[in-house]
């Protein structure tokens, strides 16, 4: 919610669980012509929630790709898997079915989750995926997503929030407060991120590449914009409805919140986490090889010589029937 809302002064003095502070981490994909939305990569700090159980949410069928950690960050596992199982065979698919060559490019610009060697981690039957990394510091500049995609997708998280919370109050006899502390939850949030990712339009996703690809947008047919309200004064008139103080400032100051990049502090947790993971991974492959003691052997060599010697004399059977192998 907007900082200048009571339920955010009140959640401030409220001890326990903050609906507010829970976080969640979501990596956005599309392609120049804005046609190919891949489903997004999401880390969350539980990888199972107790919605999951009470909603009956069944991880594999979500929109997004679930991961988990305690920070709810983007890993370069993650990452990596989220190429390997998601970006890959969805780009290979949308290739085939529209008689492109299959090639691709897959764009990055330097945040830690973003292995350099990345081609390397890719799967033999996706090699036809290229990654170009931005040179460093210019993610404001060209990173297509960050031209007004995610903060798109953010505004239409935080219209379609408000409308729920409206709707919610206008036809039960919660109040916002008990709504948002005690039926708000990852599940409903899962919801609206759907909601989000499905409304950002082909004109935003095909006029982020401006600054990227300028050739290839000139030759975009953008569609015409709709005559109406933008979607901050939908939220801020939403808001007034449900006797929220908050206007369209609060909710852009909302939206930029959590555009900035990760402290250094950050980065050497998130460098040291990935440490972790590697050496993790490191130490499970040397446990799985199973040392054999001497004893062993020798049974083996004995029980070897036994169906030698068996093999031996039944060498030259006189008569086979139907059922030998």
């Amino acid at each position: 919610m907007p900082n200048r809302t009571y339920i955010t002064a009140e959640e401030k003095m409220m001890p326990g669980h903050k609906p507010m502070k829970d976080r969640l981490t979501i990596a956005l994909c599309a392609n120049a012509s804005g046609d190919c939305k891949i489903k997004p990569l999401l880390v969350y700090h539980s990888e199972n929630p107790r919605a999951f159980k009470s909603h009956k949410i069944l991880k594999e069928k979500l929109q997004v790709m679930w991961r988990s950690n305690p920070k709810a960050w983007v890993t370069r596992k993650f990452f990596v898997e989220w190429v390997n199982l998601v970006f890959g065979p969805t780009v290979k698919k949308y290739l085939q079915e529209n008689n492109l060559p299959v090639q691709a490019l897959l764009i990055l610009d330097n945040a830690p989750a973003h292995p350099p060697n990345l081609e390397d981690d890719i799967l033999e039957e996706l090699k036809f995926i290229k990654v170009l990394y931005l040179p460093p510091n210019t993610t404001p500049i060209l990173q297509p997503m960050d031209q007004q995609v995610i903060s798109n997708f953010k505004r239409l998280y935080t219209k379609h929030l408000f409308r729920r919370c409206f709707e919610v109050t206008e036809s039960t006899n919660l109040t916002l407060r008990e709504f948002w502390k005690d039926n708000f939850n990852i599940a409903i949030c899962l919801q609206i991120i759907d909601q989000a990712w499905l409304g950002v339009t082909t004109k935003t996703l095909t006029s982020a590449w401006k600054k990227l690809w300028p050739e290839a947008v000139a030759e975009m047919i953008y569609e015409e914009l709709e005559p109406g309200v933008s979607v901050e004064e939908e939220i801020v008139s939403l808001g007034k409805s449900m006797g929220l103080e908050v206007e369209e400032r609060d909710v852009n100051e909302l939206i930029e919140q959590y555009t900035q990049e990760l402290t250094t502090e950050e980065i050497q947790q998130l460098q040291s986490q990935q440490h972790t993971e590697v050496m993790q991974e490191i130490g499970f492959e040397e446990s799985e090889e199973e040392v054999i003691s001497t004893s062993e052997i020798k049974e083996i060599l004995g029980m070897w010589e036994s169906v030698s010697q068996f093999v031996e004399k039944k060498k030259h059977p006189k008569s086979c029937n139907r059922s030998c192998i």
